[in-house]
């Protein structure tokens, strides 16, 4: 598969496209007053305990306080080889570690005490972030963990030889009483180059320890950030590079030289792969990524047969319904189902890596006529999930053909990120019919009217309603007019219901 890195700069956002085969997979959008902070290292101080709910939240100088789950407190009393957890960072492996049993967490923390933590997942909603007291440092092959004795090989690295030669090539190097994960990108690469990595986490490490051991004083300085990890653009091209990778182009000198030196230190090969695009047309016009963003933001989404799916973002859950749409098949009904439930299949995959789409997902598959059509789906939706660098979950196949599937969520989806509540219909996505409005409006005038005692009635509106009242309703307005003995006079808003729709924006070139 041939893959392309995508980088697109400007003074307030920064955005990165992985394409494949030249269609986008994958978009990250980082704006510079909305700066991820997963992996930045904090030192916070303990705002609130809440032993009924086994957690704390902890003040570390962001907006809201973080949340700490119990079982992310760091318990000195517990063994350095104790159980580890392997949690998704931007498709890969953030160490989480679980140090069961342990004490109660009043008994480990209280209010006011100063600790060190990262940042493990993003503020999403009213939450704030969720952070660990088991810091990790990840580099281009491993991740490093300064309090765990422990040597994780990353789950997509599926060759036991592989694995084994991994193992036996990095147990010797690691620290006393640190562990590591060896990513999936130390796939086939040479000790040196996995030594090398190593040294550069430790030194890393040493920088951040004498921060943590410098005490903290009783003022709001004490808090803050310790550690940072590498910007967007430094870091996408860390984890996503891969020899699948053909071109990474960047449209901002600055950037490029950036990105050069880092190549240069990380992954010399690489380098020759940098373009600095100079062209005239935007780059993301160029790979027509603008397109395909737009489209990332559209309920429905078309199957190349003619079916479509309906895709439906709740706080609760992300559902994706499958429709024939347009196909009517060749042949016979189930082949026409199964056609376009492979094809329904393949698309969701590739939505939930282009959307960001994280949390519960339910997606409702036209019901299969055999047991065999349904394995077959099941089966092929599975290996369209083996791209996907998130962790996900998937259940089978139930007799509704529904499938109930879980994907990791580290950030906000690209729809939380770049669209907001629509302030006409409150999020409902739909808005109350001409006749529903007009025969609310005639009880409305009928009730201020018996409340107030006035006769004289002035009724601001959009023209449309008016229009609605005045021809559909026409025989009930005058009987009200009549029985309440009231003077109606109608005056048409400004506010069209058009106006909706129409483009935030117009540009005019003269």
């Amino acid at each position: 598969m041939n893959q392309k890195l995508v980088i697109n700069i400007s003074p307030t956002e920064k955005r990165i496209a992985l394409l494949e085969n030249n269609q986008v997979a994958e978009i990250l959008i980082e704006r510079e007053e909305q700066r991820t902070s997963v992996g930045n290292i904090y030192r916070g101080v303990v705002s609130r305990v809440l032993p009924g709910m086994n957690c704390a939240f902890v003040k570390i100088g962001l907006e809201r306080a973080a949340f700490l789950y119990g079982r992310d407190v760091l318990d000195p009393a517990m063994p350095l080889d104790s159980e580890l957890e392997a949690e998704a960072f931007l498709g890969e492996e953030l160490p989480l570690v679980s140090r069961s049993p342990q004490k109660p967490i009043d008994e480990l923390l209280h209010e006011g005490h100063y600790i060190v933590v990262q940042v493990l997942k993003e503020p999403l909603g009213t939450k704030g972030p969720r952070i660990s007291m088991n810091l990790s440092l990840p580099g281009r092959y491993l991740v490093l963990l300064p309090h765990v004795s422990h040597l994780g090989i990353s789950r997509r690295i599926e060759s036991e030889s592989e694995r084994k030669r991994l193992r036996e090539t990095v147990q010797p190097l690691l620290p006393t009483q640190m562990g590591v994960i060896v990513r999936t990108a130390a796939q086939d690469v040479k000790e040196e180059d996995l030594r090398q990595d190593l040294l550069y986490l430790l030194k890393a490490w040493h920088t951040l320890e004498e921060k943590i051991s410098t005490p903290p004083d009783s003022t709001a300085k004490s808090i803050g950030l310790l550690y940072a990890e590498l910007p967007i653009h430094l870091r996408v091209v860390r984890d996503w590079y891969s020899t699948h990778v053909s071109e990474i182009v960047v449209d901002s000198r600055k950037t490029y030289k950036e990105l050069q030196q880092f190549l240069l230190d990380t992954l010399p090969g690489a380098v020759d792969k940098l373009r600095l695009h100079k062209d005239p047309i935007p780059v993301f016009d160029l790979y027509d990524i603008e397109l395909d963003l737009a489209g990332a933001l559209d309920r429905k989404v078309m199957l190349p047969s003619g079916g479509h799916l309906i895709v439906d973002q709740t706080e609760a859950l992300t559902s994706f319904d499958v429709n024939t749409g347009k196909f009517v098949g060749t042949s016979n009904a189930r082949e026409t189902i199964f056609k376009t439930n492979l094809e329904a299949a393949k698309k969701v995959a590739e939505q939930l890596r282009l959307r960001n789409i994280g949390g519960i997902i339910i997606i409702d598959f036209i019901d299969c006529e055999t047991d065999e059509d349904r394995e077959t789906l099941f089966a092929q939706f599975q290996q369209e999930l083996k791209r996907d660098r998130a962790r996900t979950h998937v259940l089978r196949i139930s007799e509704l053909g529904l499938v109930q599937m879980t994907r990791k969520r580290t950030a906000d989806s690209l729809g939380r990120q770049l669209l907001q509540e629509c302030p006409y219909c409150m999020g409902n996505g739909q808005v109350r019919r001409l006749e529903t409005e007009g025969t609310d409006l005639l009880r409305e005038i009928r009730r201020i009217s018996l409340q107030t005692g006035e006769k004289n009635v002035t009724i601001h509106a959009r023209e449309d309603l008016i229009h609605w009242v005045e021809t559909h309703e026409r025989d009930a307005l005058l009987t009200l007019q009549e029985k309440q003995g009231l003077h109606i006079r109608f005056v048409p808003s400004a506010f069209k219901l058009e106006m909706v729709r129409d483009s935030q924006y117009e540009v005019i070139v003269s």
